[in-house]
């Protein structure tokens, strides 16, 4: 875990400390990451760094801090910059390569909320993932999860705004929208969940992704392709489930065909349905337990029929 500093730090200050403290995780992913783009893509790691480079532009421009946030994680880690914003793009450097099998759900009830996912990835990713807590000067505290280097995932911060992330495989980059991990962290320097949606909805997103975006008074999802945002709203009761298909039409977009994705929809569906109007966190996280369907299941164990991936984490 990276710890929140006792002050507010700068941009380069949170880099820094991130870099340094989780610098052999970082090696870690960038190795990991070095071998599934050559096996899955055949890209090699100087074309990859060499596509990162059509995001500094925008990346300068628009996000300047997270910017130096990136170049002083690369200094305190001991690796190039190009490298820490590989691990950040790789969904836009190589589109529809890598879907996850997260499961999210959103639930808003009389008194509280609830936003609580699942993150399905490689297990030889699971040792780089870490915590950080991050406290920067005029913005909420932020705590989060994700890989090493990355600098935008799923998270809380400390007026309520929270974020969970479903990966969705569709073909397509917008090079003048905001990259996927950066919409992330945008939303957890969000003071409310309408300020996060006017940040997302500004410029659109570079590739497509789902987020599920909460604070105290609602939940929210958006759907993220290069052709647009589209938003889902709860449901009669109050929720959104999601996994990693498209649940809204988005035209002009090829997505490749997730069965497994649609099992674990509605199986969640149907035990959402079990539950009672205001169900607390312990029945919330029985649901991320369900094994039926496996490989397909909500929570995935490493199989046979599933060697690689697995339910790293659970989030609510």
């Amino acid at each position: 875990m990276i710890p929140c500093s006792r002050r507010p730090l700068s941009p380069s200050q949170i880099g820094l400390e991130h870099g340094t403290t989780a610098a052999i995780q970082i090696r870690s992913s960038i190795q990991y990451y070095q071998a599934q783009f050559l096996k899955m893509s055949k890209v090699g790691w100087e074309e990859v760094l060499t596509s990162v480079k059509m995001f500094e532009p925008v990346m300068r421009e628009r996000y300047c801090w997270l910017m130096e946030e990136i170049e002083a994680i690369a200094e305190g880690a001991g690796v190039s910059h190009l490298e820490i914003m590989a691990l950040n793009f790789r969904q836009e450097i190589i589109f529809g390569m890598y879907a996850d099998g997260c499961t999210s759900l959103g639930w808003k009830m009389s008194e509280k909320s609830f936003l609580a996912q699942n993150w399905d990835w490689f297990v030889e990713q699971k040792d780089n993932i870490i915590l950080f807590n991050i406290d920067a000067p005029g913005k909420p505290r932020i705590s989060m999860v994700a890989e090493a280097g990355i600098i935008g995932k799923i998270g809380l911060n400390s007026r309520g705004v929270g974020v969970c992330a479903n990966g969705i495989r569709v073909r397509g980059v917008d090079y003048n929208g905001t990259p996927v991990h950066i919409c992330r962290r945008l939303v957890l320097e969000s003071l409310t969940r309408d300020e996060a949606i006017a940040k997302i909805d500004k410029y659109g997103a570079t590739a497509a992704g789902y987020m599920l975006i909460g604070d105290p008074t609602d939940c929210i999802g958006l759907e993220c392709t290069t052709q647009g945002i589209r938003k889902l709203h709860p449901d009669a009761k109050g929720r959104i489930m999601h996994t990693n298909h498209l649940l809204t039409e988005h035209e002009g977009v090829f997505e490749y065909h997730r069965d497994g994705s649609r099992l674990r929809l509605e199986r969640l569906t149907e035990l959402a349905n079990e539950l009672g109007r205001n169900p607390n966190q312990v029945e919330i996280s029985e649901l991320f337990k369900d094994e039926a369907n496996s490989p397909s299941s909500i929570n995935r164990e490493v199989s046979q029929k599933n060697p690689l991936a697995s339910s790293i984490f659970l989030w609510i």
